[in-house]
């Protein structure tokens, strides 16, 4: 049954399923006009003009697979959803001349979208299927996830709340506001949903607090400020569905009795910005935010306030501080945000994808929500896989689901069939893991187990040419710059941290390096004031219990076994193998390879720089990187 009833609506339900002419829906996320969907877009849109083709053309978010952007949605009346991959401006004329003679043999097909679940309406059927293309269910890609958050990313345009009502948007909040706030708690609180940040509290007690302080004022905060390298799931997720998240704010506020959200986002994310603003203004213009919303005696209002980047902000206390305009610092807790938390009132944090559960929740119940992820560990979490992977991409799991199917079925190992070595979770303050340990199920409590975190969801995978000591330099190196400074623990133990490993990768280090290392990282991880010191030691306390032999090659044999620290390896020409062409001295930049055209030519190592272009240029595999140790020296 309708909820809301406007011709606009009904003309966004037609262009949607396109029944009475083509529609082109082009994936403008970040990830897809990193690559030049943009270009893709304005092609589409110079054509259309120009030859007056009877095309409906839309934007559309990312569905994830972002290996394969551009992405190009085709939809012809009555048939489903063809997606076209690595789309480029060369091939929008052939396909618009296709679309508008109705020839649906389109080259790039990657697969097809017949029926689609939206959760929050019955599963759309969005055409005849075609004989021979297989289903989006059946990539393996997509066959292992569970699209609860992402259930409209790359369908609908993120810029028209019209779309986004006509597959059942802000019917959640209609629902919510025809229950009692502690009603929705209770139902929240049901779910089991666990904050999706990265501590996991349980939301609904999150909640369940701030309704309780007694005061004048409250205020919800989106916790928007993703800063961990390689993670950008909720960038996407503002990106491609931004009134999800706003309909998720405004039933929160409602249930804890606030009337002022902020959307606190990271400048660096322009166009989640842009698009969050427009979402934030249509929603004022449907009645959605502002004063008695739908009719009800409750007013509520959000606004946009971008952050400066600093990694230590996504740490409540600091981020309420940037908010302020004071220095982004953490401060001791209790008092915690709940009761005192921006400007001294009660407030209540969540992160992008919490609050996106929130619409299904209330809509379809919290005992629904429970049927999705493991015991304790209930519904899905959106992951971003980076790295050394093959299907780099956003994939949204149940919880539970083994960290080998994530990686191998969906991510389909690692480039060139090298061995998969470890991955990390949780953003540089999460831990690294070994592949023997992949069939553990990714939850809040497994992960904690194996001394990692869930983070806000980054998945780094590391093949087998990855050095674990450097890869625990480099993340350290990360949290250093990022600290606040502000305690001691943090600002003097991680900076000393970093210079032992720093020693170690240049073949400095000692043995009882490898003590002293463990000692400060406990010590830190303890005694630190907020979450970002008490984490931040993760990766060398990882790397150090699952792959300690590396430190050990290291330290006493000064040798990187993958070959990645520099001062521990040295280049070196094949005789037998060199040609003679010549292309590796006339390309190093230090005139370190000398020789004859037609013979060896050779390196003299106390020249060189070791910066690798005679490898990278060289066509017959006669240049080689070796890191021998002390044993073959």
């Amino acid at each position: 049954m309708r909820v809301f009833t406007d011709s606009r609506i009904e003309k966004a339900e037609r262009e949607l399923l396109a029944a009475d002419k083509p529609r082109i829906s082009v994936g403008l996320a970040t990830c897809g006009i990193s690559v030049g969907g943009d270009r893709v877009f304005e092609e589409f849109k110079r054509l259309i003009e120009e030859k007056g083709y009877d095309v409906s053309l839309k934007k559309t978010g990312c569905i994830g697979f972002c290996k394969e952007e551009p992405l190009v949605n085709v939809k012809l009346p009555g048939k489903a959803i063809l997606v076209l991959h690595r789309v480029t401006p060369e091939d929008v004329p052939e396909i618009l001349q296709k679309v508008e003679s109705g020839d649906d043999s389109f080259n790039k097909v990657l697969f097809q979208i017949d029926v689609w679940d939206h959760k929050t309406v019955p599963p759309i059927s969005y055409g005849q299927p075609y004989e021979g293309i297989k289903r989006w269910q059946e990539i393996d890609f997509f066959k292992y996830q569970e699209k609860l958050v992402l259930r409209n990313a790359g369908i609908i345009d993120p810029e028209s709340i019209e779309e986004y009502l006509a597959v059942g948007g802000y019917r959640a909040l209609a629902k919510a506001l025809n229950m009692s706030p502690e009603e929705v708690i209770e139902e929240v609180k049901i779910s089991g949903l666990r904050g999706r940040g990265g501590a996991g509290f349980p939301t609904g007690l999150k909640w369940e607090f701030t309704r309780k302080e007694k005061s004048d004022k409250k205020y919800v905060i989106c916790n928007a400020d993703e800063g961990d390298p390689g993670a950008y799931m909720n960038r996407n997720e503002m990106e491609s569905d931004p009134h999800s998240l706003i309909e998720g704010m405004i039933i929160g506020a409602y249930a804890v009795g606030a009337d002022e959200g902020i959307i606190y986002v990271r400048a660096e994310y322009p166009l989640a910005v842009e698009r969050l603003q427009r979402a934030v203004e249509e929603a004022r213009e449907w009645g959605f935010l502002g004063k008695n919303i739908l009719g009800s005696d409750f007013s509520f209002d959000i606004k946009i306030v971008k952050g400066a980047g600093a990694f230590v902000c996504g740490e409540e206390t600091a981020l309420i501080a940037s908010i302020e305009g004071r220095i982004g610092r953490p401060r001791p807790r209790p008092p915690f945000p709940a009761q005192r938390g921006l400007w001294g009132k009660p407030t209540n944090i969540n992160n992008v994808e919490t609050w996106m559960n929130i619409p299904l929740i209330i809509l379809k119940g919290g005992e629904w929500f429970k049927q999705f992820g493991s015991e304790s560990n209930s519904g899905t979490k959106v992951f971003s896989l980076v790295g050394k992977v093959n299907n780099v991409g956003l994939v949204e799991v149940e919880l539970g689901t083994p960290l080998s199917r994530i990686v191998f079925d969906i991510g389909k190992g690692a480039p060139g069939g090298k061995k998969i070595k470890a991955v990390q979770t949780g953003g540089p303050s999460g831990g690294c893991i070994p592949e023997w340990l992949f069939d553990t199920p990714v939850d809040y409590v497994n992960l904690a187990k194996l001394g990692s975190i869930m983070g806000s969801g980054g998945i780094v995978v590391m093949d087998e040419d990855t050095c674990m000591v450097d890869t625990a330099r480099y993340f350290l190196d990360f949290t250093v710059d990022e600290s606040c400074g502000k305690c001691v623990p943090c600002r003097e133990g991680l900076k000393r941290m970093l210079d032992i490993l720093d020693d170690i990768t240049k073949g400095r280090g000692k043995k009882e390096d490898i003590s002293l290392l463990k000692e400060l990282a406990s010590t830190v991880k303890v005694t630190s004031l907020c979450g970002l010191g008490q984490t931040a030691p993760n990766p060398v306390i990882t790397t150090l219990k699952y792959f300690e032999d590396e430190y050990i090659e290291h330290v006493v044999r000064k040798r990187c076994p993958a070959k990645v620290c520099v001062e521990l390896i040295e280049y070196e020409i094949d005789e037998e193998a060199c040609t003679g062409c010549g292309m590796c001295a006339r390309r190093c930049p230090v005139s370190a390879i000398t020789g004859e055209i037609g013979k060896s030519f050779s390196i003299d190592k106390d020249k060189c720089i070791k910066c690798g272009t005679c490898l990278d240029v060289c066509k017959f595999n006669a240049v080689k990187k070796v890191s021998r140790g002390l044993e073959d020296g």
